[in-house]
């Protein structure tokens, strides 16, 4: 008797419940196990039956809708898309129905008023929401229960699904779409016949039955074409908010009534053909407006793509292939010459050149050897590579830096919060103002009155105007990622534009970080050789990068014992019974001062023995930063921690506007509030620990790709690679972003008020003005798109 493979019991001999998984038949003791394996499965969390460490517990058959829910709550399936912070848990979800700003502000309010939600943010142009709650206050399973109690379904993000859902999305549109524009073309010949210019002698009975016949025609169009904009619009009166669908539903449906009257009373105008032409045309409008937001989408998440599906798994048997998505840290994969990394991890053999262009934005390959950290996504160019998995791939650099970009999507600017309240507003306005000219003509001319409040009502709907910020932010940040720069919190293109002041850190930020020996001058009777190896030895148990610079000379013959540190003097231990120090010149008695560079000495209980000159090398791109700086008439100034010569030599040779050394965490600070109260509007540059007050407390801040992670954390963007010159980029592209927004801004308010009066006094039919509103949306769209090629 076989075990279930849900609930690991015992299957009865007549128990013919089986399901398909990873091409074998899997066999379950009971209906209830079944439906949750092929939930679990159909919802794309095959990866639980791959984690868990024990049997499900049997499950009792539940409601379809509700059973899928529930089975979100499980630690095994949330550990792929649940990140703990704190106290709190965080979700990325992929909303179905979201249509405009006014659906992201509906959910935003009704999850924010949940017991338990600590934020919920959400993205109309990516179709994606950030959920944030206390996992002892709320269930993730009630939290997407309460998406479908106010008509949104809601997932987690999975880049596969959203695929699948996007090719789902497009084959209904392409339908309803086909099916009113089929019905269009049948309505308008026989509406033909209704013009009493074409066809003045036509008889009654003849006119009756072509009334009839357009009806006929006209219901699919209204019951099935058109039905997502009706769904939106009830959805948002339901919960008491105004979308940009209500007008267009109110439009269509007023018409149709009006039309179904008049031929039944055989009385009055009948307006099929523009009803079926109008649901047509938009929906071919939001079709061309789906892709373009499709594109946007994938600017957004293209890095998921980079990362193979499959990785070559060193076992006890030999290799095997595996999915990437199940690699633990620890564990041993082969990656041979042009395929992509699976997962971050180390090199344990093998040198090679790796393309990170996907991470980086610098197409040339960058050297890796034994000992050197690769990412998932990377491409190996040259020789084959076993690497030891770091993480796992949920927890990736790439899967953080889609999660810090989703963030900064989710955290808006004031310029879309601002966007978001005016096309509420402006929906509520528009309603009155085609109330009023409704109004206002019966009393001039009853029998247009009906006709021209459709035309105001369509031709102004706001949907361009809510597109205007939204999809381009989203293009900016993408392209930005792209380059290289990955944005985490919203503000950041907002602010970028205004700074004229730039303040860098010195180590590991305009120097590489990397402390090299440049020159060994002997004080006493050691030779060079011995004075190297011996400062070696001292430093072997050191991280500090001026231990770093003295690794080649170790000689593992020479042991240091009793090793101790001196806080900000140096290292001391004992060596063949004598005492042993390294450190700088002030603790050591040294005379000399240290000159423009960075010495530290040698000394023993007799005296100095030598004196060991180092220097921490520029960055290439540091001089020509500066420079463009100035020719941009932006104050530079550098902050740091050194209080050496060397500070003042970089400063020189940089050509910045200050220096200020010796500064702690809290001098940075200060200092950065002075500049504020001065009116400078600061971009803060820095990778340390001790950066990470300034680069919090900073208007806005970016930090290293190799800095440390509380750096990271700190700031409000990251470059990918070291390249400085990536910070002048982002000013541009935040720049041209916010020029993007005010040309879209202008499009759709200036279009909005030339056609109000031009509709309200009946110059534009319905059928135009349809088309005018639809194709104000695709240019807002359009140039927003023009962003990516920046």
């Amino acid at each position: 008797m076989s075990a279930c493979f849900h609930c690991g019991e015992a299957v009865p001999a007549n128990s013919d419940y089986t399901l398909e998984f990873e091409n074998n038949t899997e066999r379950l003791c009971c209906p209830g196990c079944l439906a949750v394996a092929h939930t679990i499965i159909e919802c794309g969390l095959a990866g639980y039956y791959q984690h868990r460490t024990g049997p499900a517990s049997r499950t009792s058959l539940v409601p379809d809708e509700l059973k899928q829910l529930q089975h979100y709550d499980l630690a095994e399936i949330q550990q792929d898309f649940v990140s703990v912070k704190g106290t709190q848990r965080e979700v990325l979800l992929s909303i179905d129905g979201l249509s405009c700003a006014a659906c992201a502000w509906l959910i935003e309010r009704h999850l924010g008023q949940i017991p338990g939600v600590a934020s919920i943010q959400v993205n109309s142009t990516t179709e994606r929401a950030r959920l944030r709650w206390v996992e002892d206050k709320a269930r993730l399973s009630q939290l997407l229960a309460a998406f479908a109690d106010i008509g949104y379904q809601a997932r987690p993000f999975q880049p596969h699904q959203q695929e699948q859902a996007y090719n789902r999305e497009v084959k209904s549109y392409l339908l309803r779409l086909g099916v009113a524009g089929i019905a269009s073309m049948q309505v308008m010949m026989a509406g033909m016949a209704l013009y009493d210019d074409l066809f003045p002698d036509l008889e009654v009975e003849l006119l009756v039955t072509f009334r009839w016949i357009s009806l006929l025609l006209c219901i699919p169009v209204m019951l099935y074409s058109a039905l997502p904009f009706y769904r939106n619009a009830w959805r948002g009166l339901k919960n008491r908010a105004l979308n940009m669908d209500l007008p267009v539903s109110l439009a269509m449906v007023f018409a149709f009534i009006a039309s179904v009257y008049a031929t039944l009373t055989n009385s009055g105008v009948v307006y099929y053909e523009c009803v079926s032409l109008f649901a047509f045309l938009l929906l071919a409008g939001r079709f061309l407006e789906m892709r373009a937001k499709r594109r946007a989408l994938e600017i957004t998440s293209n890095l998921t793509h980079m990362v193979p599906m499959l990785a070559r798994l060193e076992t006890p048997d030999g290799e095997q292939e595996v999915a990437a998505s199940t690699l633990q840290a620890g564990q041993l994969v082969q990656v041979i010459p042009g395929a992509a990394i699976p997962a971050d991890g180390v090199i344990l053999s093998g040198r090679t050149s790796i393309d990170e262009s996907m991470l980086t934005g610098e197409h040339m390959p960058i050297p890796r050897q034994t000992g050197d950290t690769v990412f998932a996504g990377t491409t190996n160019i040259e020789s084959p590579l076993r690497i030891r998995v770091l993480r796992p791939l949920s927890r990736s650099r790439v899967a953080e830096i889609l999660r810090a970009q989703d963030e900064a999507l989710a955290d808006k600017p004031r310029v879309a919060l601002l966007a978001d309240r005016l096309s509420r507003y402006f929906v509520a306005a528009l309603l009155l103002v085609a109330l009023l000219t409704y109004l206002g003509w019966l009393w001039f001319d009853a029998d247009n009155a009906f006709w021209i409040m459709l035309a105001v009502l369509v031709a102004t709907c706001p949907c361009a105007l809510s597109l205007a910020t939204p999809t381009a932010l989203t293009v900016a940040s993408a392209r930005l990622t792209q380059a290289g720069v990955l944005v985490r919190r919203g503000h950041v293109l907002d602010t970028l534009p205004n700074i004229n002041h730039i303040v860098f850190d010195k180590t590991g930020t305009l120097t590489q970080g990397k402390v090299a020996l440049e020159s060994v001058e002997i004080l006493g009777q050691l030779a060079e050789a011995r004075a190297l190896a011996l400062a070696a030895a001292l430093e072997a148990q050191s991280e500090h990068p001026i231990a770093r610079a003295f690794r080649p000379y170790r000689d593992a013959s020479l042991l240091v014992e009793k090793r101790e540190n001196r806080v900000g003097k140096g290292v001391q231990g004992e060596f063949e019974g004598r005492g042993l120090y390294l450190g700088s010149g002030p603790w050591l008695g040294a005379e000399e001062a240290a000159g423009d560079g960075l010495s530290i000495y040698l000394a023993d209980d007799q005296g100095l023995l030598a004196r060991f000159n180092l220097a921490d090398p520029l960055r290439p791109d540091a001089q020509a930063l500066i420079a463009h700086c100035r020719r941009q008439g932006i104050k530079t100034s550098i902050l740091t921690g050194d209080g050496s010569g060397q500070a003042d030599r970089i400063a020189a040779e940089l050509g910045v506007d200050r220096l200020i050394k010796s500064a702690s965490p809290d001098d940075k600070l200060a200092y950065l509030r002075q500049q504020d109260e001065s009116g400078d509007v600061c971009l803060m540059v820095g990778d340390g620990i001790n950066d990470a007050p300034v680069l919090a407390g900073a208007h806005v801040s970016f930090a290293m790709a190799g800095g440390t992670d509380i750096a990271k954390n700190s700031a409000d963007a990251m470059l990918l690679g070291d390249d400085l010159q990536r910070i002048l980029l982002a000013r541009r592209i935040a720049g041209r972003c916010r020029l993007i927004i005010k040309q879209n801004f202008s499009w759709a308010l200036g279009y909005n008020l030339v056609v109000l009066p031009l509709a309200a006094l009946g110059h534009v039919s319905p059928w135009l003005a349809m088309l005018g509103m639809s194709a104000s949306s695709l240019i807002v769209m359009t140039n927003s798109l023009r962003l990516s090629r920046l």
